[in-house]
Formats: C-alpha cells, structure tokens, sequence
C-alpha cells in the first residue's frame, strides 16, 4: 500500500497523480492519508509498483477533465482525492477515454454529484456574501469586509469573480479556513479566522434594509422557493434576514391593498449620491484593470 499525504490543493494533487501514474501505482494500492493520522508510518511497507500499461505514452487526458477535477477537488469530501485518482487511472491507463460521458458510471455520478454541490456553494458565497465598511484608506478608497461561512473549499475559487466585481474598493471576506483580500492592485490569501473578526453592522446597513424593504414584492412571495435558493443557514449573516418575516407576516394584507389601488404613474427614483459615486469609481477601475 502507497501512503500519500493528502493534497492542499488540486494543483499539488495533479503533481502527485502524476507521478503515481508514471510509478504504475494502481488506485486500489494508494492511501490519501491525511498528515494527522499518523497513517503514513502504518503502511511505511510499500508495495513494488507496477509497469505503466503504455509505458511510452504521455500521460494525456480529455480537456475537459481538468476544470471537471478541479471543481470535484474543492468539495469538503475526504475522498475526493482518491475518487479522482480512480478517474485518471482508468482514463489514462484502463484505456477508458470517453470515461467522462457514461453518466451512469458511479464513480462519474458520484463525482458530478460533488462537483454539482461545488457549483451550488459557489452561486451562495456571491449571491449572500454582504460587505460592510469598515473604513477609508489615505487615498480615499473605501474599506469593507464580509464574513460568509462556506460549505465546501470554494474561497480561493471565488476570489477572482469578487475582485472583478467590485474593483473599485478594498475589500476581505473572512471566512472559518480561508481568508481573501483585495488591495486594488493583488488578491491575498491569509488562515481563516473566526466570526468575531468581522463586524457586525455598518452605516450603510439601514440604506441597504430599506432597499430591500422596497423592492419587496408579496404578490411573488414564495416562502418555500425562498428557503431551498436562501436556506436559513445564510439569514443569519445577512442584514435583511430580520425583515424577511415581518415582510412574509405583511404579505397578504400589502397584495390585497396593491390590488386595490389604482394604478399610478410610475415615480422616477430618488437619486442617491454615494451610490451613483460608487458605481462611477467601480465603472473607472474596471476600465483601467481591462487596459
């Protein structure tokens, strides 16, 4: 049995597969231990390895394995890692190129399964990642940090989406294993830290609540729709969680007086200063980051 210490990452897990592979160690003769486990020193007894089936071939899978992999690496599941070396070794040496397309395999299922459940933690961090300011810097760039609590390895995955998004502030999302920062200029990657580090509330947070109390439609209120794409897991780091069940109480009595209003000329918005600055500076820096 060939003892691996468990990757940090899906980069160190290509090297690693990769010169399992030339060894011809077979998935059923690797351990992915993890460095704690002391697993290492149990099975210090290697078994010889195998010859490579194709010896002088270059180790070369489909394209589309790579981003495949990549996603199924950053699921929170122990076994991703032997999982996926199971996948390469029948690809690249049980001759099993279009492995990949046979949906019905089940190590396949079960890896679009993770990969599936990646995806999904991912559209959560940008659709419920709330920042709040925290302060300036000398040059006047605006501060904000965000705590988001993830389910799966998905931080460092994320952190260009973020840093595309809002280019135009400093910003961190501190989270419970990773941390990524945005300076203007480089992300930056730190440990993770716990909720306490992050503030609770900011000035803006009352301009934000009022936003979403305004845009709160109860004619389109499903409570059950709501929770299975914002499960109440996420309520408790965002600010307008508070008013989701006073809106969800005021629903019906609000559709039965919209439906008997009559119909009124529709209101040019109020304009607000800090945001129309905001989207200015954002609009700016995209430009000079795409230059």
């Amino acid at each position: 049995m060939q003892s691996v210490s468990s990757p940090l990452d899906f980069a160190s897990w290509r090297e690693q597969a990769r010169s399992l592979i030339e060894e011809g160690i077979r998935p059923e003769n690797v351990l992915w231990a993890e460095a704690s486990t002391g697993q290492k020193e149990l099975f210090s007894e290697v078994a010889p390895p195998l010859k490579r089936i194709h010896e002088t071939d270059p180790i070369a899978v489909p394209r589309s394995f790579v981003g495949f992999a990549e996603a199924v690496s950053c699921h929170r599941s122990e076994q991703r890692w032997a999982l996926l070396y199971r996948i390469l070794w029948r690809i690249t040496e049980g001759g099993e190129r279009n492995l990949l397309v046979i949906a019905s395999d089940s190590d396949i299922r079960r890896a679009a399964a993770m990969a599936k459940e990646v995806h999904r933690d991912v559209h959560k961090m940008r659709a419920f990642v709330r920042f709040r300011k925290v302060g300036e810097t000398s040059e006047g760039r605006e501060q904000f940090v965000s705590w988001f609590e993830p389910t799966h390895h998905i931080v460092r995955r994320n952190a260009p989406f973020f840093r595309k998004r809002f280019t135009g502030m400093d910003w961190s999302i501190l989270t419970p294993e990773d941390c990524v920062h945005w300076d203007g200029k480089e992300l930056h990657f730190t440990p993770g830290v716990t909720r306490d580090a992050a503030p609770d509330r900011d000035e803006l947070e009352e301009l934000w609540r009022g936003y979403y109390k305004s845009i709160f439609n109860p004619s389109r209120l499903k409570l059950k729709a709501m929770q299975a794409e914002m499960p109440v897991k996420y309520w408790k780091n965002l600010p307008e969680a508070p008013l989701i069940q006073e809106l969800s109480r005021e629903a019906s009595l609000r559709r039965d007086k919209m439906i008997e209003t009559p119909g009124l000329p529709p209101r040019k918005a109020s304009k607000n200063l800090y945001l129309q600055e905001l989207k200015a500076r954002n609009e700016k820096d995209r430009e000079s980051a795409e230059e």
